[in-house]
């Protein structure tokens, strides 16, 4: 709940670290030394349980020694100003701000003053990175982070990168030209040949739509769009919205799950266009997710999981419905031609993401395979992610990009799942799946299990191999 009160801007300063010594002694030593005996003597879904109890423990046992300097960092983050306009904005509202920058040379100005303050704590990110590295080492027996992450996991990575990575080229001829036609529309005759990333925000509202996507129509037609497929997502207990938009609000939507399912909150930070209905389609498969899990499971199965590869799986599914042209057509009395040519561009920004997360995976296992010797470096950031899309990400972000336990991966495993979702559901339910209760059906089932399966499990259940990128490529590439 901390770590959602500032999330959102309702309070200016991080005070998780009095929470975590307030509560230390459920975090020691000797406890994870029980959870370890306990799962040695565990069987079958007892010994999943207590395997995720003992993954909170050991995470809970580096928070007591590093939560007092993390507070210290996030606050110095939520205190940082950004020179704009002769004004001083918080870093947060200035990130924001480059979703609704019209102009292309301001926009670029603004990135470049937003990297200026962010990258300035790239040497505290670092070094919170070491000392953390350091103690999960100690904790886990296993030195290698990457090797690390695999046993928390329970798969392995290099697998999914070489998985993702064949499919990133085998759909590259269909995305190089899709990509300079919606830049050119995107961002105008002025455009760079190769944008910077202080773009993107602008480029994924899909801005010059924005006229058709109005901020005052996002939640009554995500509601409605949610309501086809079943779900009354105001009717649902335990899912508290938070659509407000803070000065020092973060602009990335989220979903904290605090007490699966009831207390599970859906945030977003809404500014116009078409990227406020995805993000919010996109957060109410999260929530309906944990909403949706049945009460009377353990409380490691209703909270805890070993990645977000399961709930990803669900979001992307959700938010997938802004891909299909009905939509368009339905929600907006949009022609045929138009509503074909918008979920055009809602595929070629999934395929831009796509191939950054595969970017960032493969930059991610490169970091941290090496950060034994160097400590962590930008080596390969820019030319990874820059070569992977098509737009540039400036080295000096490659600390502030960096998403914990290779998270890139969990994504990315969910576009592989979901995709085979897709395919399952267009052929048991039909074309029109996106708008059929018998989907929301389906997945209230899956929701009532909440985090004990794994996004591999689902895989075998749908008929697939869990690194089957077919159905993924030929959506991407279509």
């Amino acid at each position: 709940e901390e770590e959602r009160a500032v999330r959102v801007g309702e309070k200016e300063t991080s005070e998780q670290a009095a929470i975590v010594a307030r509560y230390a002694d459920l975090f020691t030593h000797d406890r994870l030394d029980t959870l370890h005996a306990a799962e040695d003597d565990a069987v079958d879904d007892e010994r999943e349980s207590v395997a995720r109890l003992r993954l909170a423990c050991q995470e809970g046992l580096v928070s007591v020694v590093l939560a007092d300097r993390e507070d210290e960092l996030e606050n110095r983050l939520l205190a940082a100003r950004v020179t704009w306009d002769g004004d001083e904005l918080p870093l947060r509202s200035a990130q924001a701000r480059l979703a609704v920058e019209s102009g292309y040379a301001r926009r670029d100005a603004l990135g470049d003053a937003v990297l200026g303050v962010s990258s300035a704590f790239n040497d505290e990110r670092r070094v919170l990175l070491g000392e953390r590295h350091a103690l999960e080492s100690e904790l886990t027996g296993i030195a290698d982070p990457v090797a690390r992450s695999e046993a928390t996991k329970g798969v392995a990575l290099r697998p999914i990168l070489d998985a993702v990575d064949r499919a990133r080229v085998e759909t590259t001829a269909a995305f190089t030209p899709e990509r300079e036609r919606w830049l050119d529309r995107l961002l105008g005759a002025e455009r760079d040949d190769m944008p910077t990333s202080a773009h993107m925000a602008w480029i994924r509202r899909l801005s010059p739509l924005e006229a058709t996507y109005t901020k005052e129509l996002a939640v009554p037609v995500c509601l409605s769009t949610l309501e086809a497929l079943g779900f009354d997502l105001e009717a649902e207990r335990g899912i508290r919205t938070d659509l407000e938009d803070r000065p020092q609000k973060s602009p990335r939507a989220c979903v904290i799950a605090s007490d699966p399912p009831t207390v599970v909150h859906l945030i977003t930070r809404a500014q116009g266009g078409l990227h406020d209905y995805q993000a919010l389609l996109h957060e109410a498969g999260h929530v309906l997710h944990y909403a949706g899990c049945d009460p009377a499971l353990p409380y490691a199965f209703r909270r805890l999981a070993r990645d977000h590869a399961l709930t990803e799986i669900y979001s992307y599914l959700v938010e997938a419905v802004s891909r299909e042209p009905g939509w368009h057509a339905e929600h907006f009395g949009l022609d045929v031609e138009e509503s074909q040519a918008n979920a055009e561009a809602t595929t070629f920004l999934e395929a831009l993401l796509f191939r950054r997360y595969t970017a960032k995976l493969g930059y991610e296992l490169a970091f941290w395979s090496r950060f034994a010797d160097d400590g962590g470096t930008p080596a390969g950031y820019e030319e990874r992610l820059t070569g992977a899309v098509g737009i540039r990400y400036p080295a000096a972000q490659y600390l502030s990009d960096l998403d914990a336990g290779f998270y890139s991966a969990d994504y990315l495993r969910a576009w592989i799942r979901c995709a085979q979702l897709q395919e399952r559901l267009r052929r048991e339910v039909g074309e029109d799946w996106w708008r059929r209760a018998e989907t929301g059906e389906l997945l209230r089932g899956l929701f009532r299990e909440g985090t004990r399966p794994t996004s591999e499990e689902i895989a075998a259940r749908l008929g697939f191999d869990p690194l089957d990128t077919g159905p993924l490529r030929a959506e991407l590439g279509a």
